[in-house]
């Protein structure tokens, strides 16, 4: 069984630039409630199904397979609206790869870093542009983004 052990964070932009071309990304969900999400994913050329569980604290069940890219568009093509769009970049900090999502569409503006961990209590170097922890906060679950765009928060 896959468990997926996840903390994300908010990025300080003024303190970040991208290294690197990063990887364009587009997901759907086909699915996504508070028990499950079923997510179809484009990632430059290479194409993945996710089925993740619910999230307790920091982890969940997570299970993803890669499919053909032409699949992955036909499935896209059956997702609910809007698409999850974002360019993805990864940067060593340590002994961790940390994943930096800018997204775009209908959130943009909204930069958030996430790192796997072993461990929900493993220790981690904190890079200087990391902000705000949100890993508690389902608001910034991409499939809650797709819900409600980030673009229609109100601060």
């Amino acid at each position: 069984m896959a468990k997926e052990i996840e903390r994300k964070f908010l990025v300080h932009r003024e303190l970040w630039q991208p290294k690197g071309e990063g990887i364009e990304i587009a997901q759907g969900y086909l699915a996504a409630d508070k028990k499950r999400a079923v997510r179809v994913r484009l990632a430059g050329d290479r194409a993945y199904l996710t089925i993740k569980g619910p999230t307790k604290g920091v982890e969940r069940l997570e299970f993803e397979y890669e499919v053909p890219t032409e699949d992955a568009r036909a499935m896209l093509a059956l997702c609910e609206r809007p698409w999850i769009e974002k360019r993805r970049y990864c940067e060593q900090c340590g002994a961790h790869t940390w994943e930096i999502d800018c997204f775009s569409g209908e959130n943009e503006g909204l930069v958030v870093a996430e790192i796997e961990l072993s461990t929900a209590d493993e220790i981690f170097e904190h890079p200087t542009w990391l902000g705000e922890e949100v890993s508690d906060d389902s608001r910034y679950l991409n499939a809650s983004l797709m819900r409600l765009p980030f673009s229609r928060w109100r601060n």
